[in-house]
């Protein structure tokens, strides 16, 4: 461990031994990693996609740990805003290994049919201006993480949970120092500029193509067990008021899924202006001072790929088995 540098501001310090960073991806405030300190110790939760490594590596010596510190590097799921930079990040941490949902190490391992399927949805131009590729990462260097799974850092004890609902490769961080949980995509998106009149505004990620609404209810459930503190959501920030957020976003869930169902048509053109209506009346019913402008501008590629999930979602519903 070095000496802690001047921090800028898209490396914020959050208390007992966490540090979000901005990882830059597409605007600020989008895009979160984790590091954890720990007793000369290091992990990531989350990394980005490979334009991300440089900061990364930069946080990392802005704290005062060294490469060979970092112990773990944990994708809470394998959608690239939040994997994408695993494999690059790995190369320079010698004694890392990558901790990952064993419904998603196949895909860290050998990359190629996730990025075929990215780029076929982005094309080859906005996929290497968004992500820049797509790492493998060595399988010696892959631990797989299947429910309950506790790893070491430092003095305390991380906790792997599988938490399904936004996708069925995802878990959540149990951080017993914290008392806080690394959500990934499973609360939430909270975005600053969008905040409600007293608490942040937290909106369900329905992205393409493994939502699954009762599965994410049993995992707010499983978070309340623990009486979290805080979560720390990768899109965007640590947020306090657990209990609040979770009924919100509880009731969002439920919300969306009536109105896809009652829509009836597994196509994202069909459903993506009665979503934005929505995600309106929520905003000007708890507060929020946006106007739409904003909040279109802010929420725009979530209510793409929110609707093209609720399509898929309906369209798996609809299909005969």
């Amino acid at each position: 461990m070095g000496t802690v540098l001047r921090t800028p501001e898209w490396l914020t310090e959050l208390g007992h031994g966490v540090w979000c960073i901005d990882t830059g991806y597409q605007r600020p405030g989008l895009a979160a990693a984790y590091l954890i300190v720990d007793d000369a110790q290091a992990a990531f939760v989350d990394t980005g996609t490979a334009h991300s490594v440089g900061r990364l590596l930069d946080a990392l010596r802005r704290v005062g740990c060294r490469p060979d510190e970092v112990q773990w590097v944990c994708p809470t799921h394998v959608h690239l805003d939040h994997a994408g930079g695993a494999g690059a990040l790995m190369r320079h941490l010698p004694r890392a290994r990558v901790v990952v949902h064993p419904r998603g190490a196949r895909h860290l391992i050998d990359p190629a049919r996730l990025e075929a399927g990215v780029r076929a949805v982005y094309g080859d131009a906005r996929f290497e201006r968004l992500f820049g590729g797509i790492v493998p990462v060595p399988a010696d260097r892959v631990v797989e993480a299947p429910d309950g799974t506790e790893l070491p850092l430092g003095g305390r004890r991380l906790l792997f949970l599988d938490t399904p609902g936004h996708a069925l490769h995802h878990y959540s961080v149990w951080d017993p120092v914290s008392r806080g949980f690394f959500t990934g995509d499973t609360f939430g998106l909270a975005y600053a500029e969008v905040a409600c009149a007293d608490r942040p505004f937290v909106f369900p990620t329905t992205t393409p193509v493994q939502f699954d609404p009762d599965a994410w209810r049993s995992t707010l459930r499983r978070y309340a067990r623990y009486a979290p503190s805080r979560m720390y959501l990768t899109h965007f920030g640590m947020v306090r008021e657990v209990a609040a957020l979770s009924s919100d976003l509880g009731r969002r869930i439920v919300a969306l899924e009536r109105m896809a169902l009652d829509i009836g048509v597994p196509d994202a053109t069909a459903l993506r202006e009665p979503m934005a209506r929505y995600l309106l009346d929520e905003l000007r019913a708890c507060g929020a001072t946006v106007d739409p402008e904003q909040a279109h501008a802010v929420f725009a590629m979530d209510l793409e790929l929110n609707a093209q999930g609720l399509a898929v979602w309906l369209e798996r519903r609809y299909t005969p088995r």
